[in-house]
């Protein structure tokens, strides 16, 4: 079968989403953000509504550290520069990826990075334009508001995944606000950095960071969107009566 597409906007929207369907269709990876400033009671009131994010035993193991203004210009100004250093001695927590993909996974891995770059006109042979668009990644997009998420190193595989839980549900939240966001995998790149700006306990590890603020709507980098594969490419029903 044909991988189907999302069932979302042609065109990346500000308006508040009403409905958790909304919040779902309208969420996307946004890659350059507004400079308009996102106030603390509305990043407080997100995380409280993600707060009820269900966990293991009501464990709850999400620490965030929510960083605005210069703490996030600083942070985000030297992960950037490290990257665009080649800056050695640098290495992430946790592994993200396995070392060698397998279909189908490797396959989506490429078309969702030539994707982003066919979307910005940039030809596979133009590396330093594929790198400085990469280096958009550390400094949160241009954020005006940058989430970094920790883990206590302690914890097991069934707490990363209710953490993953917590971010996917700050990620619908912020569409209530008419805000957009970006995970970023990218930033647990540069954990010696990170623990250098932010009192971050030694049992944490640097597990994510959370672009947070209003899309650049003209931006043509926002333009981009991933396909996904038809739920029966993923999904079994078995003992249903047919409708």
């Amino acid at each position: 079968m044909q991988n189907a597409i999302l069932s979302m906007p042609d065109v990346v929207s500000d308006k508040a989403a009403v409905t958790i369907s909304e919040a779902i269709a309208s969420r996307q990876s946004i890659r350059k953000f507004q400079s308009r400033p996102v106030s603390l009671k509305q990043v407080s009131e997100i995380l409280r509504i993600a707060s009820n994010t269900p966990s293991g035993s009501n464990l709850q193991p999400w620490s965030v550290f929510a960083l605005a203004g210069q703490p996030l210009k600083r942070l985000g100004d030297d992960i950037q520069r490290a990257y665009l250093s080649d800056e050695t001695g640098h290495q992430r927590d946790y592994k993200y990826y396995a070392e060698e993909l397998i279909e189908p996974y490797l396959g989506r891995k490429r078309a969702c990075g030539w994707g982003l770059y066919g979307t910005l006109g940039i030809a596979r042979h133009e590396k330093q334009r594929m790198k400085a668009q990469r280096s958009t990644n550390y400094n949160f997009f241009g954020a005006p508001v940058g989430l970094v998420c920790t883990i206590d190193s302690r914890l097991e595989i069934g707490s990363w995944m209710d953490f993953g839980g917590f971010v996917q549900t700050v990620m619908l939240a912020a569409r209530e606000f008419g805000l957009h966001t970006c995970a970023q995998a990218s930033i647990a790149e540069y954990p010696k950095i990170v623990r250098a700006h932010l009192p971050i306990d030694e049992k944490q590890l640097v597990l994510c960071g959370i672009a947070l603020g209003y899309a650049d709507l003209n931006a043509s980098v926002n333009q981009f969107r991933t396909e996904r594969v038809a739920v029966d490419q993923f999904a079994a029903f078995l003992g249903f009566e047919h409708d």
